[in-house]
């Protein structure tokens, strides 16, 4: 399961160092509004490549599926009897409001105001190389306890944020890149590897309706308000301050005995 997981991030990580080259050289050729057209084929063929997709059918033993309130009531037992998962999850929150949310698009106005929006294209890569070292790391590693090993992992997060709040050049800005993706891959395939072998294969969907709700939201959240709160007091200040915020949630992180001592299953 880890190894699927390390794999699939690989490929993620290639593509996205392979994106901002290719979208370089469209803009080039044709013009940014060419980028966007490919960029909405990718969805026509992603669409007709599952819409041929063909799965074994589903077991007709299978017990049938209860309304959608049900489904939501079972996946919240489900949720509150595993101490490591709403844990985790409601650290994310936290950390995806005022960490990666506002991180993305405070990187791109700083890079592109400072260096031009080449420079930022060529971190994006950078970062990319960085995902797939991660992926590589967790496609050789096997911690005995994923959750622990990942969340040390998510200290490099921080020098990406110190380098960009900081000012520094752009050799600092590409290492600072660099280690944020591998940290950052690293962590995503111990999370996800966790979570597929320790829930039930039945009530995983149920919690990752949960695991959306509070994490990916939080996400979205973040990023809108990183804008006007970057207005108001500045862009390296939140940078830095996302910094803290990530050692403190890495601390809670390894400080919660259930996800610290959480060990893998296989």
């Amino acid at each position: 399961m880890q190894r699927a997981n390390a794999v699939l991030r690989v490929s993620e990580a290639l593509m996205t160092m392979a994106g901002p080259a290719f979208a370089g050289l469209l803009v080039g050729l044709a013009s940014a509004g060419a980028v966007y057209a490919a960029n909405a084929s990718t969805f026509l063929v992603s669409g007709a490549c599952l819409f041929l997709l063909r799965l074994a059918p589903a077991p007709s033993d299978e017990a049938p599926r209860g309304t959608f309130v049900a489904e939501l009531v079972d996946g919240w037992r489900e949720f509150r009897a595993r101490s490591w998962l709403w844990g985790v999850i409601a650290i994310w929150t936290v950390y995806g409001f005022s960490v990666l949310g506002p991180m993305l698009p405070l990187t791109a106005v700083e890079i592109t105001e400072a260096h031009g929006s080449g420079t930022y294209g060529a971190m994006m890569a950078v970062n990319g190389a960085g995902s797939v070292v991660g992926g590589l790391l967790a496609l050789r590693l096997r911690p005995r306890r994923p959750l622990a090993a990942g969340a040390v992992a998510l200290t490099g997060v921080c020098v990406n944020l110190l380098v960009l709040g900081l000012g520094l050049p752009v050799p600092a800005l590409g290492a600072g890149q660099f280690v944020a993706g591998a940290a950052f891959a690293f962590w995503l395939v111990m999370w996800s590897t966790t979570v597929q072998t320790q829930v039930p294969p039945e009530a995983l969907n149920r919690l990752h309706a949960y695991d959306v709700a509070g994490s990916l939201l939080m996400l979205a959240a973040g990023r809108a308000l990183a804008g006007p709160v970057a207005d108001r007091v500045g862009a390296p200040q939140v940078l830095l301050a996302g910094a803290v915020i990530n050692i403190l949630a890495v601390g809670v992180l390894l400080a919660a005995r259930p996800i610290r001592r959480l060990e893998r299953i296989r």
